[in-house]
């Protein structure tokens, strides 16, 4: 019998519960075998570490149909050594597999794994493959056909991925809302984000972190063919200029977070074209109960003024400057010192008044 503290604490806890002991009646139980499915399935669901399942997988039939039947979520970045081929013996088994996260800290998993996950799990709606410095265009085309369904996708330090792999797999997937390319330089170009823009029109979020081919093209294509666009990190990515700030204020109305960490393109015109379009957009705002940008990363523009960047603090009573939340961010900005959040003014009025005492 595979013995494990954690299953035996979920099926103890089951066993607490009185529909399952009324299912049971007074059969006993000695093996895991004579566990019916149903209580298994319910196990497989209450069970955080995935490692514990797996290797009772390896010795009770029981146990392997059930993870074939009811895991749907599986994170495997525990497994240190071999990964690509425990992926490759699982992958098979797990047909209704939804999320699964593959982040490694050191790189192993190969495009024979990603091609066995697209061959079986068609149902996946979320893959974390960070890290996967192994992977190469190979394994973005497998996902293009075998997992059509995809919603979240994290390839973020995936460097050997290439922009027409990108452009290939969005072809396909277009049900995309979260997606993550930090650091892949040679994936995250022009020709990547058009492709994006003209094929993944449900996107919400993009992180685009570190990118430095990225530029004002594939921004304003993004804008344009995105408009549900929410969360936007561009930080490093030294090449765009104001015209991606002015396509998205214009064309992205629900965008909340906006990362320009480095970008020192940067100027002026750029924040009051946030500013001009969240007046425009007041209204249908209002009605709706957003309240625009709550996050923006500006640090190490260099190129803008305290009175642009205070005419946008003052326009999204979101952006924060005072202590502890700063969701408008500044450093290595010397000259903006003097910008300050309404509540960070209120604040300082609000110190107790202490009267100069002058020597006599």
């Amino acid at each position: 019998m595979v013995r494990s503290e954690e299953l035996n604490q979920c099926f103890e806890k089951l066993m607490m519960t009185g529909d399952i002991s009324k299912k049971m009646g007074r059969a006993a139980i000695t093996e895991w075998k004579d566990i019916p499915m149903e209580l298994l399935l319910r196990i497989v669901s209450l069970v955080d570490d995935h490692r514990t399942i797996i290797m009772a997988s390896q010795v009770c039939i029981g146990w392997r149909e059930a993870i074939s039947l009811g895991l749907t979520h599986l994170c495997l970045s525990w497994c240190k050594n071999n990964m690509s081929n425990l992926v490759i013996s699982l992958a098979p088994k797990l047909q209704n597999l939804q999320s699964l996260v593959l982040r490694q800290d050191k790189p192993q998993l190969e495009d024979i794994a990603v091609e066995t996950i697209a061959r079986h799990c068609h149902d996946l709606q979320d893959l974390d493959l960070s890290k996967s410095f192994k992977l190469t265009d190979r394994s973005l085309y497998a996902l293009a056909h075998g997992c059509p369904n995809l919603v979240k996708l994290n390839i973020s330090g995936c460097t050997s991925f290439s922009d027409h792999g990108i452009e290939y797999l969005t072809g396909f997937c277009r049900k995309l809302k979260i997606l993550n390319l930090c650091g892949c330089v040679g994936a995250a170009t022009d020709l990547a984000l058009q492709a994006i823009g003209r094929n993944c029109n449900q996107l919400q979020s993009l992180n685009l972190g570190w990118c430095e081919n990225v530029g004002d093209v594939g921004v304003m294509s993004l804008a344009y063919g995105c408009p549900d666009l929410r969360t936007l990190d561009l930080c490093g990515c030294v090449c765009i200029t104001d015209d991606s700030v002015i396509a998205l204020a214009n064309r992205c109305p629900h965008l909340t977070s906006l990362g320009l960490y480095y970008c020192k393109n940067i100027t002026d015109r750029a924040m009051y074209s946030l500013v001009h379009s969240q007046g425009k957009k007041e209204s249908i705002k209002a009605r709706k109960g957003e309240e625009g940008l709550k996050s923006l990363n500006i640090s190490q523009c260099t190129a803008l003024t305290p009175s642009a960047v205070q005419a946008l603090c003052d326009c999204f009573p979101a952006l924060h400057t005072c202590s502890g939340r700063h969701s408008l961010v500044m450093s290595g900005c010397l000259n903006l010192t003097s910008v300050h959040c309404a509540c960070a003014v209120q604040a300082h009025r609000n110190l107790p008044y202490i009267p100069h005492h002058h020597a006599h």
